[in-house]
């Protein structure tokens, strides 16, 4: 009988122990699904603020063709003007590889019968992650990244300025520069109620930046 007691408690205790095994993992693997969203998030985020200094890069060019930059070192010091404007506040980190090193999207050559002579140099247009991992989020992106929900490692999110972005939604809302080294949320937008204070014109709207980035000086 002792020995039958001394069984039943180990088979008991044996449960117990897998039970909670079982549980850790599952806690853990929750734990890691919550860990990569949020890295996701700060990605968008992060890209997107590359992707606006790039624009704000080509439309500050100088009179004449428009410019990429050539190095995402530009994007920090812009000397093409007597005033040195910066269009990103610092190489941010890529929150998948912890590392500051992107890939790079280079300016498509010139189309079939342009001059090679016209664009000397190939400049960058946007950049990526340089990890192989596979997304979670796979739906809900804006609409100039609608192609995100087709990829299937984190480097098909390529955050990208073309000429063809001229009209797309984060150009038509103006942003205020900050001193903060972490972006804000812009994939969070909040309708503003209309003004109703005596006096207000609508013939006067505030002046924007037609740029539709950040530019720190």
């Amino acid at each position: 009988m002792p020995n039958s007691g001394k069984g039943f408690i180990y088979i008991w205790t044996l449960f117990a122990v897998t039970l909670a095994g079982i549980m850790l993992a599952g806690t853990g693997q929750v734990w890691q699904v919550k860990a990569q969203r949020e890295k996701e998030k700060e990605l968008l985020l992060v890209g997107d603020q590359f992707r606006q200094a790039v624009m704000s890069y080509y439309n500050s060019s100088p009179a004449g063709a428009k410019q990429y930059p050539g190095s995402l070192e530009q994007l920090l010091e812009d000397k093409r003007a007597p005033v040195t404007k910066r269009h990103l506040r610092k190489i941010f980190l890529d929150p998948m590889t912890k590392t500051d090193e992107w890939g790079l999207v280079e300016e498509p050559p010139p189309e079939h019968g342009a001059s090679i002579a016209t664009k000397p140099n190939t400049g960058i247009i946007g950049v990526y992650s340089l990890s192989k991992n596979m997304p979670i989020k796979t739906k809900s992106f804006p609409d100039h990244y609608a192609n995100f929900s087709e990829a299937t490692t984190y480097q098909d999110w390529k955050f990208v300025f073309s000429q063809g972005d001229a009209g797309d939604s984060t150009q038509k809302q103006p942003q205020q520069a900050s001193s903060s080294s972490n972006p804000k949320d812009i994939f969070s937008s909040q309708k503003q109620p209309a003004s109703n204070t005596p006096g207000f014109s609508s013939q006067n709207p505030p002046a924007s930046n037609k740029s539709g980035a950040q530019i720190f000086q």
